[in-house]
């Protein structure tokens, strides 16, 4: 048996203790990650995200498991789009929110999300909480983009399962950036080069910096490139400049900027984040619009960090079938769903079986468009997170 407890803070509990759960160093379930986003207030209750993160100890006292969660009123920021089902409700006259969210606010990367010593832990933290979806307080439980152990535990607690696809380049083990290239069908290789080419005749080039590197002014630059990608699109930044100090405090070793420099003057950048296997690129921004930037700053030069420090994989973040043509692979990603309403659970249920076979035909038929030469054939990928 375990006890049951939730904490409204992710400081209640010490990073030691949480990230003693993580089997690997994956960014975004590090303790310290999350509690830049907490401290920030990038996921403060006044922005309709309220922490209510679950905790199992077994009779030692000792932490056996854990899980992100958050009560949230509002389905921003989450990239599993549900507002069908929140409509769904209210026709029935039922409230949708608040609901449960398990998931790391503003990121769809996989991983973790039931962080668990061992299976048994596993399990019945998945069982409680698919509880808590009762009915009462909350309407339902998503757990987003959730890794193969975590949705399969969720599975067996009842939830169903909802498939979507996004884009990965893998390395086969590239020498260097030509060497990638040579994989490549013609066509792409000459439209890569093309666009790199644009960029360095525009006198424009990448470096990446940790955050030790940076000054205060250029911070406050690249923040207001990151809040420029939201303010054409008439929305206010997820995450405060206060998110990006607390992370280079929290975990300045796993944090890389990279900066597109037009000579010595910042032009653009990409806001990403490393573990031992995986690059992620998370945010991008810029002063202004040049052709081939976003491309050669969020892709290339991303893949060029890969080979040259010997990482597996790229994640260069969600949607993008553009991402077909500079080497990047469709993948099926997956999160879990808990209805309380049986009439409606019933309805998402069927609705994500027939969704999941629609992305598996759209996955194999964008495996059919991808950048490698016949004879090189699809990339191998590591074992699912």
């Amino acid at each position: 048996m375990y006890d049951v407890r939730r904490i409204d803070r992710i400081t209640a509990l010490g990073a030691s203790a949480w990230n003693a759960l993580l089997a690997s160093r994956h960014p975004f379930l590090q303790h310290g990650f999350l509690a830049a986003l907490e401290a920030s207030a990038s996921a403060a209750p006044e922005h309709g995200w309220q922490p209510a993160h679950l905790l199992l100890y077994d009779e030692q006292e000792t932490l056996a498991a854990a899980a992100p969660l958050y009560s949230k009123s509002h389905s921003f920021g989450e990239f599993v789009f549900d507002f069908a089902w929140a409509n769904a409700y209210r026709q029935l006259g039922l409230n949708y929110y608040p609901k449960l969210l398990n998931a790391v606010p503003f990121t769809p990367v996989v991983g973790p999300r039931l962080l668990a010593r061992d299976a048994p832990a596993r399990a019945a933290l998945a069982r409680q909480l698919a509880a808590l979806a009762d009915g009462r307080k909350h309407s339902s439980l998503h757990s987003l983009f959730a890794g193969t152990e975590d949705r399969q535990a969720l599975a067996q607690a009842g939830a169903s399962l909802r498939r979507d696809c996004h884009y990965r380049w893998y390395n086969r083990g590239y020498r260097d950036f030509d060497d990638f290239l040579a994989a490549l069908t013609a066509k792409r290789r000459k439209n890569i080069r093309r666009e790199r080419r644009r960029m360095h005749e525009a006198g424009v080039h990448v470096e990446v910096r940790s955050p030790h590197e940076l000054t205060t002014a250029l911070q406050k630059t690249l923040y207001a490139f990151y809040a420029r990608t939201y303010a054409v699109r008439g929305q206010a930044p997820y995450l405060t400049p206060a998110f990006f100090a607390e992370l280079h405090s929290r975990m300045p070793d796993q944090v890389l900027y990279f900066i597109a420099m037009h000579h010595a003057q910042p032009v653009g950048m990409a806001f990403m984040l490393v573990d031992d296997t995986t690059l992620y690129g998370r945010h991008w921004g810029c002063a202004e619009d040049y052709h081939s930037l976003h491309f050669e700053t969020c892709y290339y030069a991303g893949i060029e960090y890969c080979i040259r420090h010997g990482l597996c994989c790229f994640d260069a973040g969600a949607q993008g079938e553009h991402k077909l043509h500079r080497g990047f692979e469709p993948v099926a990603t997956w999160s879990a769903h808990v209805m309380a309403e049986p009439q409606l659970a019933a309805a998402v249920a069927d609705f994500n079986s027939r969704e999941a076979a629609l992305m598996a035909d759209y996955q194999a038929q964008q495996s059919t468009h991808t950048s490698f030469s016949a004879t090189q054939g699809a990339a191998p990928a590591p074992r699912t997170p």
